[in-house]
């Protein structure tokens, strides 16, 4: 099933009696009511309110609908429930206004999940309960690029082992100069934007690929301002009502696409123009603009925006060597109690610019390091090469050696506890995270252990408890499951330690870990 279902009805001069659609719309998919009112000679971007009511089983939600050129106009819903939905539209356009019609809705196909939200504090599940475990990767300027690379970078992301990427609306520094370039507003010929209108075929492009990411099960995690343009188009320095009139815009365009998540901003503290109170009204508009309660970030350079700000549910986090620090990973968690996402932690790459330099093992060691501190970590790709942008910048193809282990690691957390991976004590002698008296993960990182000695801090555990052992070379991506159970017993107030047993060999290299789970008895 389609994940928009469309009913279109034509309003031309005279109102013509609406009909009611019988158009089965999955939980979680997107009803689309679309409305045409040609005698209306305004600007229907800055002129028209237009929304809809939406009713079932006593709950009524409202949704903000748009203006999408030519005389059209669109709303959008994402029903959370399933059964019939009945809707009203209001307009203060008479052509518009008390358009009425009901829908149904059904259950949600193999792969519609639903939208992702905050679960047991730190962590992130879909609507339907399932765990997601954001394994995301960074190209600001993907949708930006000629159609040929789009689809390149879709397929790649297609066998990637990324299931979120980080996309910036705006244009980036990559679009080849001979290609006009795409903008939310209509750009004219002597290259000035009239910020008064919006650009249809740009956003069409966009709700084009946000479909076939969510076909791919990948969030788009859509970055709404960023400090680089530059002085072209003078994006970074728009007037605070052009500012809101574009969020309730993008807001009302996509919030109906169950796998979109906001970043207000890309480095919001390099926008000089913009103070935090400007950044407070935007972040509550889009709150507030979104019946359905997508995430809402946003991303720093040097400074973070109030981590505490209820209104954001998650911390997007740029600091490479924080997560490459165990402890003060875990202070990020323990300060804000919410998900914590390193989203930029530098990137795999051969750049001219520090932040660009990581080798694909410093990268992979990133991602287990933020793993067990109980936080998630993001991948960016800055390798340049004869003729072809960066990754990071535009997609197309990925060439480091990072994004295989990468997906090593998302295999090995596919058995992990569904909760989520918990830092288990932050002053024990390795990194351990997991579940007490369930589930650990120990990481060596750059450690080179011979061997290990099989004893866990205290917490859950009791005599007799079994366990299984498995060694993990996180860089050669092989698991050796060790053959013998470990059978613990009290070893001090502090430590269970395995009774009778060699310590666990390792082979002296670094990036090895060990998993530990608990055998049923």
């Amino acid at each position: 099933m389609s994940l928009v279902v469309v009913h279109t009805l034509i309003l031309a001069a005279a109102r013509a009696p609406a009909g009611e659609s019988t158009d089965a719309v999955e939980q979680w998919g997107t009803f689309e009511l679309v409305l045409r009112a040609d005698n209306f000679k305004g600007n229907g971007f800055t002129e028209v309110r237009f929304d809809g009511a939406f009713e079932s089983d006593g709950v009524t939600i409202l949704a903000h609908g748009f203006y999408d050129g030519d005389h059209t106009y669109r709303l959008r819903f994402m029903p959370d429930r399933k059964g019939a939905w009945t809707y009203r539209t209001t307009s203060t356009l008479p052509e518009l206004d008390g358009r009425t019609g009901q829908f149904t809705c059904v259950a949600p196909g193999p792969t519609n999940r639903g939208p992702v939200s905050v679960r047991n504090v730190y962590h992130f599940a879909y609507a339907d309960g399932s765990p997601f475990v954001p394994i995301g990767t960074t190209s600001y300027g993907w949708v930006h690029q000629p159609a040929e690379l789009q689809e390149r970078t879709l397929a790649t992301l297609k066998t990637s082992p990324f299931n979120k990427v980080r996309m910036s609306i705006f244009p980036s520094r990559s679009r080849p100069k001979a290609e006009k370039p795409l903008l939310p507003f209509p750009l004219s010929a002597d290259g000035s934007v009239d910020r008064t209108r919006f650009d249809p075929a740009f956003f069409r492009n966009l709700e084009t690929r946000m479909t076939q990411l969510a076909d791919l099960g990948i969030e788009a995690d859509l970055i709404l301002f960023h400090p680089y343009d530059d002085g072209r188009f003078g994006l970074d320095q728009m007037e605070p009502e052009v500012d809101d009139r574009y969020a309730r815009y993008v807001v009302a365009r996509l919030a109906a696409y169950r796998n979109v998540w906001w970043s207000m901003a890309n480095e919001f503290d390099l926008l000089n123009e913009k103070s935090d109170a400007d950044w407070a009204r935007l972040i509550a508009l889009v709150q507030s603009e979104d019946p359905y309660g997508h995430l809402r970030s946003i991303h720093h350079s040097q400074r973070m925006y109030d981590p505490s700000s209820s209104a954001l549910t998650h911390l997007s986090v740029q600091n490479g060597l924080a997560v490459s620090d165990f402890g003060r990973a875990v202070q990020f968690r323990n300060l804000v109690h919410k998900p914590i996402v390193f989203d930029e932690v530098h990137y795999e790459g051969n750049a001219s610019r520090r932040w660009g330099q990581l080798s694909g093992e410093e990268m992979t060691l990133r991602f287990w390091m933020g793993t067990i501190a109980g936080t998630y970590v993001g991948h960016g790709e800055a390798i340049a090469r004869e003729g072809r942008p960066a990754w990071l910048s535009a997609g197309g193809e990925l060439v480091g050696t990072s994004p295989s282990r990468i997906a090593f690691l998302k295999s090995i957390l596919r058995d992990a506890p569904p909760e989520g991976i918990e830092p288990i004590d932050p002053y024990y002698e390795t990194h351990v995270a997991g579940k007490p008296g369930e589930y650990y993960l120990i990481y060596f990182g750059r450690e080179k252990p011979t061997e290990w000695t099989f004893d866990l801090p205290r917490f859950e555990l009791r005599d007799g408890m079994q366990f299984k052992v498995d060694v993990i070379d996180t860089w050669n991506m092989n698991v050796e499951p060790l053959e013998s159970l470990f059978t613990i017993a009290k070893h001090s107030d502090y430590i269970f330690r395995a009774q009778s047993a060699a310590p666990v060999r390792l082979p002296g290299r670094p990036y090895m870990a060990v998993r530990v789970r608990r055998v049923a008895q």
